[in-house]
């Protein structure tokens, strides 16, 4: 793995609640996560296993086919003490900048605060698309790469997908707004269980983790239980990226990839392998439900 002890440090600008510093590797700009085992107060929580999940969450999207903030696995000397962490590529540079989903809902309607309610996404999502007085050209296909993107985070458990993570990314040259790379998975595959905790685990618990698992996003105020909603097939939309995504998911090529990371122990890859395979074939009976 890479040693970004020996990086170059910048002033971090980045936002988010888990430790992180901005490093510059290989003349490439990063934002590395590092393990945060008191990420929340007065709780005895550990975050130490937050890099594999943005690692792996981050490729999972790539080998479904998105376009993904790249990542690196490697160690960092802090302290004295060597830890395990992800190093996030900048996308953005002088002609690209990041517009996240709630600055954007700010620009469509300033006097209203939105919050992770599925139809104020649904309608900023379609207000974006009015954006003229700004001179933006405005992909149409905002709200497709939404609901691929709900799938995906279904299949990986996503828990934090709010409106601080996801955006439009424009070049500033060509005016062009197009949906930005998939970024900030570290919140999937159940970040916070310790490895002691896993070897415990039977196969009922194992199914009821991968089950009720809750989107960020919410509907009539709940948060949505991703399995549950994508079973019901009620939104058409989200049916439709159903079938559009469940065919470039390669259940084989995500076990292959996580079983070639060398510094995860094999109690955790056969825990992240089984989970995703439930989700996957609740993903499966669906869509053949749909395309019958």
């Amino acid at each position: 793995m890479v040693d970004f002890s020996k990086a170059t440090e910048e002033l971090n600008s980045y936002k988010g609640s888990e430790k992180k510093k901005t490093l510059v590797y290989n003349n490439k700009r990063y934002l590395v996560k590092f393990p945060d085992p008191t990420r929340e107060k007065n709780k005895n929580i550990s975050y130490i296993n937050n890099a594999f999940s943005e690692y792996i969450g981050s490729n999972i999207f790539k080998i479904v086919g998105f376009r993904v903030q790249n990542t690196i696995l490697g160690t960092y000397n802090y302290n004295g003490k060597e830890k395990i962490v992800c190093a996030c590529e900048d996308f953005t540079d002088e002609n690209h900048v990041l517009y996240e989903f709630e600055n954007l809902a700010l620009s469509v309607n300033p006097d209203k605060k939105i919050d992770t309610e599925l139809s104020d996404i649904m309608e900023v999502i379609e207000e974006i698309k009015k954006l003229t007085q700004i001179n933006l050209k405005i992909i149409d296909n905002i709200k497709e790469k939404f609901w691929n993107m709900f799938i995906i985070d279904g299949l990986i458990g996503n828990t934090d997908r709010h409106n601080g993570n996801w955006g439009l990314l424009v070049n500033k040259v060509s005016k062009q707004a197009e949906f930005s790379p998939i970024y900030d998975c570290g919140s999937c595959l159940n970040s916070t269980l310790e490895d002691n905790k896993i070897e415990k685990i039977n196969e009922t618990e194992l199914k009821n983790l991968a089950i009720n698992c809750y989107s960020c996003i919410k509907e009539n105020g709940k948060k949505i239980n991703y399995m549950t909603y994508i079973k019901s097939t009620k939104n058409i939309d989200c049916n439709k990226a159903i079938i559009n995504i469940y065919k470039k998911i390669n259940i084989e090529e995500i076990n292959n990839f996580i079983d070639k990371i060398s510094s995860i122990g094999s109690f955790r890859k056969e825990f992240y392998k089984k989970i995703i395979s439930y989700r996957y074939e609740i993903l499966k009976s669906v869509y053949k439900k749909l395309t019958i």
